[in-house]
């Protein structure tokens, strides 16, 4: 089983289980940058480890918090600080204290405490009301913070900032037509935008318009694309993947979400991949390029400096 690293801020739909699928599909010819102009969680991006790449996102709280890590003003041990203390004054005041941390967060956008907010709302859910204010509620668990947990975070954090560090790495806030701009032959672009009628939290809301744009600029696109998207559930199917991708190569696989309040209302989705060349074969065992291997050396290392240090 392929090991997927997980990153520091979680967000809904996040593809952690559909990476080593999508990188068993991955065209590696590619020469130039790696793009995403729907960013997300980023963990296909991590997890593909490019040697450049622009991860773009209309959010400026998450591309805020990964601006933090590269120029070094967040790393793994102000984090570790950062969740004990926070995490210990959780425990003991419960939801009343995270409702303090998420008023403070919507005054000053501080990234340790959008950390600390998507760690311990709801589902870890991203969402944000018409004022732009953050506003999950609590996830009902105060011992969040255990040390376990909190060294999980800490090895996140310094993943994405030794990759960052050996790679050229740009965390860049902008609309996603902006960032399909930028494409050239050598690029590969994957795109994870939001799902029609499915997902709504006004940093990156999505509807017919959008996707019809999406559309026709990766159909000109003079580079390699993958479209991840939703193909059908139980009560319904996508339509635009009978419409507008019907043209592209498409594969899919089976996939949970973990939305509902209640386990019993977690339905699995058929996820589509749509691209524009012919993929591998997808039961053919994905390879890890030198480049790839090289960069998780360095992580290794990396770690094991860190634990002579403490």
């Amino acid at each position: 089983m392929m090991k997927v690293m997980i990153p520091p801020i979680k967000c809904q739909g996040i593809k952690s289980k559909l990476v080593p699928f999508i990188k068993q599909v991955v065209d590696w010819s590619f020469e130039g940058r790696w793009i995403e102009p729907f960013m997300g969680s980023g963990v296909v991006g991590f997890n593909i480890i490019p040697r450049d790449a622009v991860f773009a996102d209309s959010n400026p709280h998450l591309i805020n918090f990964y601006n933090a890590i590269v120029s070094g003003e967040i790393n793994g041990s102000k984090v570790r600080k950062f969740l004990e203390q926070q995490g210990e004054i959780l425990s003991r005041c419960g939801q009343d204290y995270y409702y303090e941390v998420r008023e403070r967060f919507n005054k000053t956008h501080e990234p340790l405490d959008f950390l600390f907010l998507n760690r311990c709302c709801f589902n870890g859910m991203i969402r944000f009301n018409r004022k732009g204010n953050f506003n999950v509620p609590f996830g009902h668990k105060p011992q969040r913070f255990s040390k376990a947990y909190i060294t999980k975070i800490v090895n996140q954090v310094d993943y994405v900032y030794v990759m960052s560090r050996h790679s050229n790495w740009s965390f860049i806030c902008q609309d996603f037509k902006e960032t399909l701009k930028e494409i050239s032959e050598a690029d590969f672009v994957y795109c994870d935008p939001p799902y029609v009628g499915r997902h709504v939290d006004y940093y990156d809301s999505w509807n017919e318009e959008n996707e019809q744009y999406l559309f026709e600029t990766l159909n000109q696109s003079p580079g390699k694309f993958i479209l991840s998207t939703w193909h059908s559930n139980q009560y319904r199917k996508n339509v635009f993947l009978e419409t507008l991708w019907s043209k592209f190569y498409m594969l899919t696989k089976e996939h949970f979400y973990h939305v509902g309040a209640k386990e019993k209302n977690r339905k699995p989705m058929l996820e589509a991949l749509v691209m524009n060349f012919a993929p591998k074969h997808p039961h053919e065992k994905s390879v890890e390029q030198p480049e790839q291997l090289m960069l998780l050396e360095k992580f290794a290392e990396y770690q094991k400096s860190e634990r002579l240090v403490l």
